[in-house]
């Protein structure tokens, strides 16, 4: 499989995996503390090629998503669980399958700002997915569904409007989830 654009990840072990999952060429950022000859490189990649923003699924790594995304306008972004990036108590995409990435980078999200959302945060407390029993689980399938990646409850509908989620298809995965259904739809 052969990535057009160029893949944004953390370190040089990320890398490598990327590369064993697919043609592609990468960015590191080496942690999260992104300098401005980086975030430079990045911008000029998404100009020529593009960009493609795939960070560990964990607090460094949204940091790191968050600090680019809001540089760098129009990137595109890929999403693992933490249960597939999991081994050892250690998380990160160098630990995730060669599956789990190519099934990542084949659900690619685009973000834009011309889509305005009809998902309300009084939706999110309908279907039980801030606050109540089993939310954390509920959130967990919803972003493996939707392949937008785990978030808390206060992210939840940035996400969601951030990947330009329609009401509609948060519905049918939500009903989805709440039959029991598995994470596939």
């Amino acid at each position: 499989m052969k990535i057009k654009e160029v893949i944004v990840v953390e370190g040089k072990n990320d890398t490598s995996k990327i590369k064993q999952a697919v043609n592609a060429d990468t960015i590191e950022t080496n942690g999260s503390a992104i300098d401005d000859v980086t975030l430079d490189v990045i911008r000029h990649a998404q100009k020529k090629r593009g960009v493609i923003i795939f960070t560990d699924p964990d607090y460094p790594g949204e940091k790191i998503r968050k600090i680019i995304d809001e540089n760098i306008p129009g990137c595109k972004h890929a999403f693992l669980m933490q249960h597939e990036a999991k081994t050892d108590k250690k998380v990160g995409i160098e630990h995730a399958s060669v599956e789990s990435i190519q099934k990542a980078l084949k659900n690619v999200y685009e973000t834009g700002n011309s889509f305005i959302s009809d998902i309300e945060k009084q939706h999110l407390i309908e279907y039980g997915l801030i606050g109540g029993k089993g939310a954390r689980e509920k959130r967990e399938k919803l972003g493996t569904l939707l392949h937008i990646g785990y978030t808390n409850g206060k992210q939840l509908l940035h996400r969601l409007h951030m990947f330009q989620i329609s009401k509609e298809e948060f519905d049918q995965a939500m009903l989805h989830i709440l039959e029991g259904g598995g994470t596939n739809v």
